[in-house]
């Protein structure tokens, strides 16, 4: 069914740079249209509110002095979009054309148009696959047992011993990162050499606090169903053999999937599929902007989604109001 309205702007996600996009863009009186991804949630997609609705303590987004739940944030910021009049669509973007303005978007049968578009649809980390790593996924667990962020949940592992699965840049850097708090850093890899860059091999190597367990694939976690790691039950991908290692945390670091999909042949998309933005939040496509961690490979934090969302609601309006001269 097509929508008889031209919208000023749709924000396709939500999450941090969704919600902050929508506040910004509702008091900006551009009235915009958010579908937020609420249906469909699964490990392959995050639906409504992104990564965060998957995290439980928040303590390193400015204003709330003891903290807040994942889950809870993103409510208090859904209910500030929706006090300055945003629409929400609860759905998927099933497809969209840019190739000419307005933009054409649509969920299943239904098709909306804008002259603005801002994409907040996120990036979704890479699990290992085990059933152990749902109460993770639906957030029972957070920073008390598995991870897929050191920067959010470290802090919780102070004083303990945890373990990092991966071998590439990004893990070197959780792991390097953990040792800010843990005692004990295990790297646990499935072959006998990394992928991460020599200088960050050699950052690894050279702290006291990491060791390495090569040759290794993580088969259970022990005891996360209880709200805790107690050790993860390994299998040596050479020999078979099966061996314990007794940690109190795992962080998964094999990268992240940006949910960039349905975006694809229509925007400039890097070789790992984030959306490429240039001089800020602007794409290859004038009218269209990207925020959040689905253009943002380095810092993927609440704060900096936030912060770009911002930026692309306000650049959305100033191109309307150019236009409008």
């Amino acid at each position: 069914m097509e929508q008889s309205v031209v919208h000023k702007v749709i924000i396709i996600g939500s999450g941090p740079a969704g919600y902050t996009a929508a506040i910004y863009a509702g008091r900006a009186n551009l009235s915009p249209l958010m579908i937020d991804g609420g249906v469909g949630r699964g490990q392959e997609l995050l639906g409504a509110g992104g990564q965060l609705t998957i995290t439980t303590e928040v303590e390193n987004y400015p204003g709330f002095e003891h903290g807040i739940q994942g889950p809870e944030l993103m409510m208090v910021m859904r209910n500030q979009a929706l006090r300055f009049g945003v629409e929400v669509v609860e759905d998927l973007v099933t497809r969209v054309d840019f190739s000419q303005r307005p933009f054409k978007v649509w969920v299943g049968d239904d098709l909306y148009q804008s002259q603005t578009i801002i994409i907040a649809t996120g990036a979704s980390a890479k699990w290992i696959g085990l059933p152990e790593e749902r109460p993770a996924w639906e957030g029972g667990l957070g920073g008390r047992g598995v991870s897929a962020c050191a920067t959010c949940d470290g802090f919780f592992f102070r004083g303990k011993e945890v373990a990092v699965v991966g071998g590439g840049d990004t893990a070197m850097e959780e792991a390097i990162y953990l040792t800010n708090h843990a005692t004990r850093v295990y790297v646990i890899h499935r072959r006998d050499t990394l992928r991460a860059s020599q200088i960050m091999q050699k950052r690894a190597f050279a702290n006291p606090k990491i060791s390495f367990v090569w040759d290794a694939a993580v088969e259970r976690i022990n005891d996360p169903a209880e709200g805790k790691v107690t050790s993860l039950t390994l299998r040596n991908t050479r020999t078979g053999e099966i061996s314990e290692l007794a940690v109190q945390g795992l962080f998964v670091a094999i990268g992240h999937k940006p949910n960039t999909d349905v975006f694809t042949g229509q925007l400039e998309l890097d070789e790992t599929g984030y959306i490429v933005t240039v001089h800020d939040v602007r794409t290859s496509i004038l009218g269209v902007f990207a925020a959040g961690d689905v253009q943002d490979t380095e810092y993927r934090q609440a704060i900096t989604a936030a912060g770009s969302g911002c930026m692309a609601a306000i650049q959305a309006e100033r191109l309307l109001e150019a236009e409008a001269r």
